[in-house]
């Protein structure tokens, strides 16, 4: 990819699939880009650091850079193989960032992280098989905290070198994702929700489109 990751298309609740994401990360040393994700640097720009929580952090691109604008960070993922990855990542960046990274592996359909964070980040949590998505961003809701921001990022579509039936995965438009996670009334507010179209490198080393969809919201403060 030319535009950030998509380390977070890992979280299952299968062990076939935590055999599938620990095979896909042991195949080279970098899957992703190494690069945060775009609409995260974005979108953090006007927060004051503090406590994030990172959902599906892969080789861990967005939780180093978190780090490194000074968030204290829990980064989780289900693959073994690539925290361990990220770890050396981290390491191997600024002084002081692996210091403020708590490296955590989670089966988020099963064990979710503890605690409330300022910040929680799924940056496309999709997965090739089943994954109770919405019962995971339910989670990651409940884990804001008062005044705190939920990010969520997504596909929209099948990129556009690949035309045919859309996949069995789930990729559900802003709105419906909002709805999807049964907000109480009046506790929320939406700071963005939209779709934006971005250049990735196709398999054969050539510019394509995809369009990828973006969920900002703030829990309100007491």
């Amino acid at each position: 990819m030319t535009h950030g990751h998509t380390a977070a298309d890992n979280s299952t609740d299968s062990p076939a699939n935590e055999e599938f994401w620990d095979s896909r990360y042991g195949e080279s040393d970098r899957i992703w880009s190494g690069d945060p994700n775009t609409v995260l640097v974005r979108e953090v720009a006007d927060l004051t650091p503090g406590s994030a929580l990172d959902l599906g952090c892969g080789e861990g691109a967005d939780a180093i850079w978190l780090a490194g604008q000074g968030w204290r960070v829990t980064a989780s993922d289900i693959s073994g193989v690539a925290l361990a990855k990220a770890r050396r990542h981290a390491a191997a960046a600024d002084a002081g960032v692996a210091d403020r990274i708590d490296w955590q592996r989670h089966d988020l359909g099963i064990s979710f992280p503890a605690g409330t964070f300022d910040l929680v980040s799924a940056q496309f949590l999709h997965s090739p098989d089943n994954m109770p998505r919405e019962q995971i961003l339910r989670a990651a809701a409940a884990a804001v905290a008062p005044g705190g921001v939920l990010l969520i990022v997504g596909h929209a579509g099948l990129p556009s070198w690949e035309p045919g039936p859309e996949t069995d995965v789930s990729l559900p438009t802003p709105a419906e994702v909002l709805d999807s996670l049964e907000l109480p009334d009046g506790e929320w507010e939406v700071l963005l929700s939209d779709e934006h179209e971005r250049i990735q490198t196709r398999p054969d080393g050539q510019p394509g489109t995809r369009t990828d969809n973006a969920l900002k919201i703030r829990r309100r403060a007491v």
